[in-house]
């Protein structure tokens, strides 16, 4: 008798504790599981550039000069999103920042064109709605990214390009200037010694805010020597930037047809979201597998939903930097650092 009591007890626990775990599964069955508490409150990174950039070109006083002038830019945007400012007002103000230095090719340090011009263009885009927006070929406007930030919030648009992207700056009442501003001795030796050599310099930023929206921007000068009002991938939603917050925000500089041609930025998201790669696995896969096979030099920076961060390249060089909540940090420029 005792064995026959004991044998149905043991067959009813076992079903009590099938049952259990079956509703356990049933309540985490298709459910992400809840990262929120591993990931820091924020997190932002950025970029100043890749191309042809060694120690060896680099003198100790231009190498002092370029970490100081990336700690700003990131101290900028790190003290927006400290203070529970959101990821799109940090993006717009650290490369605002890097847009008045002369060191970068953007704003006021944008490169020359064949006709020793300055063509400007950018890109900001919100990752908690998919919206975006972009100049192209702007000749007049301080801060490109501003108004590409205006595009987005205040137009039906996308994507204003040349005059028609200047008049609608006038109209948002942003800083216009004499297109004489963008001039630096610097950029116009580089196009009289090295016409035909492409220079890189697009600065850009990703963040990441307290409230886990993410935010991606880019702003470039372009290429050297460029002609017939070339525009690169910078200003292209999806190639050059962009940004998703169930995946991660990217912002890209290189060769800018090969981003183009290869949707370099939303590729890292698809990456992401459809085949359940990690950031790093996504963005070294897109950069240093399927760019190099293409013949496409240049880098990415990148944070994901969770804030953890990428910064792969296939030059020699990228000016980057990041920072987080947590306390991680670092502003590098060769490839030997980590």
């Amino acid at each position: 008798m005792f064995r026959k009591i004991a044998f149905h007890t043991l067959l009813a626990i076992i079903s009590i504790s099938f049952l259990s775990c079956k509703n356990v599964n049933k309540q985490t069955a298709g459910k992400p599981i809840d990262t929120s508490q591993q990931r820091p409150a924020w997190a932002i990174v950025i970029h100043g550039g890749a191309g042809v950039i060694t120690r060896e070109k680099m003198t100790p006083e231009m190498d002092k000069i370029y970490r100081a002038a990336l700690t700003e830019a990131l101290n900028t945007g790190r003290k927006i999103l400290s203070q529970g400012g959101t990821a799109l007002d940090a993006v717009e103000k650290t490369i605002r920042i890097m847009e008045d230095n002369p060191l970068f090719n953007a704003g006021k340090g944008a490169v020359f064109t064949h006709d020793s011009t300055n063509e400007l263009d950018a890109a900001i885009m919100d990752g908690s709605n998919l919206k975006a927006g972009s100049v192209a070929g702007v000749t007049d406007i301080k801060n490109p990214i501003t108004a590409a930030r205006c595009v987005m919030t205040n137009s039906e648009h996308v994507m204003l390009a040349g005059k028609g992207a200047s008049q609608f700056a006038k109209e948002q009442g942003l800083e216009i200037v004499s297109p004489e501003y963008f001039f630096t001795d610097r950029r116009f030796k580089e196009l009289q010694e090295a016409l035909k050599k492409e220079k890189m310099g697009t600065v850009g930023c990703c963040a990441l805010d307290k409230n886990g929206n993410l935010a991606a921007g880019t702003s470039t000068g372009g290429m050297t020597d460029k002609k017939y009002n070339r525009i690169g991938d910078a200003p292209i939603i999806g190639a050059g930037t962009y940004a998703n917050n169930n995946t991660c925000a990217v912002s890209a500089t290189g060769h800018g047809e090969f981003f183009i041609r290869w949707t370099v930025a939303h590729d890292i998201s698809a990456l992401i979201e459809y085949k359940g790669l990690s950031l790093k696995e996504a963005s070294e896969l897109v950069v240093n597998d399927k760019l190099v096979k293409a013949g496409g030099s240049g880098g990415v920076i990148c944070i994901d939903k969770s804030g953890n961060i990428s910064m792969p390249f296939n030059s020699e060089g990228m000016f980057r930097g990041f920072a987080t909540a947590d306390g991680k940090e670092g502003v590098y420029i060769y490839k030997d650092e980590k």
